[in-house]
């Protein structure tokens, strides 16, 4: 999600001594490689698709049991007050890394990651957006993912932090707007010992995804990836034709709203508008986060808006 400052760090400080005790706890065949093999990358999923051992992103989200057997972890999503989405513990190995990246999928336009570091070592350090900061055991941060960030683990000790991802809820986006005025160091930090929060059923999310993307969400997507870039004849020309492609797209949408039906007029809208942005040279403009725009409004928009079997998996990875 687009936050508007690189990096934000709540005021918690939760038990890392307790984190560390429910991680280690767990058998080590909870771990996962990562989806996309990337070297020295592992995680025991906390959250997933109705609770089972995957590294899903969409449908009605469940706890693990891995999750259940962490009541610390379940204090601290309390404490937070949100709707949670897939999570994750996520391990990072001596001398790995995770590549520079922009999130600029559909999942990342709504949802905020936070980590919390439960193991680390002074080598590990997360950059957004050219800001640096090594995040301490207990800690609470969130950075924005629409900027390019990457993480480098230089010590000698594997880095685990839990990782929750959420569209955030009236309690976590209160704390998020005091942080953001009080500035990083302008906040007491509040020390949430294990116990000393009230017992209160998670909330999960139940949907993720739309079935078919509705004209006012296309223009809405459109307009946020436009306004990332810089002016040019070529953007006008790019904005008019996605300007041609939501007035169909809204037509077709009074026609036949979310039924299948609809699904071969709205696919063949999107295969003419790729083409079309394809000659008017839209992989060449890039939004401000260096990500050509061609890319962001298929993973934002097209992908998603009416989906298939094989778009719908490209959208989640």
């Amino acid at each position: 999600m687009k936050l508007g400052a690189p990096l934000i760090k709540l005021p918690r400080q939760y038990c890392a001594e307790t984190l560390e005790q429910e991680v280690a706890a767990l058998p080590q065949s909870a771990w996962l490689p990562h989806p996309g093999r990337l070297p020295g990358n592992d995680a025991v999923p906390l959250i997933t698709p109705a609770g089972q051992v995957s590294n899903g992103f969409s449908g009605p989200m469940a706890p693990t049991d891995a999750l259940r057997q962490c009541p610390y972890i379940m204090e601290i999503m309390a404490d937070l007050g949100a709707v949670w989405g897939r999570s994750r513990l996520m391990g990072l190995a001596p001398g790995a890394v995770v590549p520079e990246h922009v999130d600029v999928g559909y999942y990342w336009r709504t949802h905020i990651r936070i980590h919390i570091p439960v193991v680390t070592n002074p080598g590990v350090a997360f950059s957004c957006d050219q800001e640096t900061v090594h995040m301490a055991p207990g800690e609470c941060w969130l950075f924005d993912s629409f900027c390019l960030h990457n993480v480098r683990n230089a010590g000698d000790q594997k880095r685990v932090h839990l990782v929750l991802d959420t569209v955030g809820g009236e309690r976590l986006w209160a704390m998020i707007d005091a942080a953001r005025r009080a500035g990083r160091d302008g906040q007491p930090v509040e020390r949430v010992a294990p116990g000393s929060v009230r017992p209160e059923a998670l909330a999960f999310e139940q949907v993720n995804l739309p079935a078919i993307m509705s004209v006012w969400e296309v223009r809405c997507h459109a307009d946020f990836l436009t306004r990332q870039c810089p002016a040019s004849p070529a953007l006008d020309e790019v904005r008019a034709r996605l300007e041609q492609f939501a007035n169909a797209w809204g037509a077709l949408w009074a026609q036949h709203g979310i039924d299948p039906a609809g699904l071969p007029a709205y696919r063949a809208l999107i295969d003419a508008v790729q083409r079309d942005l394809q000659r008017l040279g839209a992989p060449r403009i890039l939004l401000d986060n260096d990500v050509p725009l061609d890319r962001a409004l298929a993973e934002l928009i097209f992908m998603v808006a009416a989906p298939s079997p094989a778009g719908m998996t490209a959208a989640a990875a």
